[in-house]
């Protein structure tokens, strides 16, 4: 029996080098059809891929050009004034939330 199955492993040794296959069952691949599906959709992925590179690109781009654009005019002494007077306004608004919220807080507990 162990025979037999080196003789039929030979056999299909043989087959497979000399490219026989018209014994062989047929499968219904088409590896032609195949690839030209597998090349379209690599294809389709690439145009895609290269549509969203190329927006995220414009975005980096904008953004690049608006912090320059901003540390350009805080070389203005105006502009730099005005912008750190806004962060203070903002700091001192939540600050003042804060601080509102704490004594909401205290007034709750004492039962006030």
């Amino acid at each position: 029996m162990c025979e037999q199955n080196k003789a039929k492993e030979v056999e299909y040794q043989q087959k497979a080098m000399e490219h026989d296959i018209s014994d062989m069952p047929e499968v219904g691949f088409q590896p032609v059809e195949f690839l030209k599906k597998a090349f379209n959709d690599m294809k389709e992925s690439a145009k895609a891929q290269h549509e969203v590179d190329k927006a995220n690109f414009a975005a980096v781009k904008a953004e690049s050009k608006a912090q320059w654009e901003e540390a350009k005019a805080m070389g203005n002494p105006a502009t730099r004034k005005a912008v750190l007077q806004a962060q203070r306004d903002k700091q001192i608004e939540e600050a003042n939330r804060r601080k509102a919220e704490a004594e909401a807080r205290i007034s709750k507990t004492q039962g006030k």
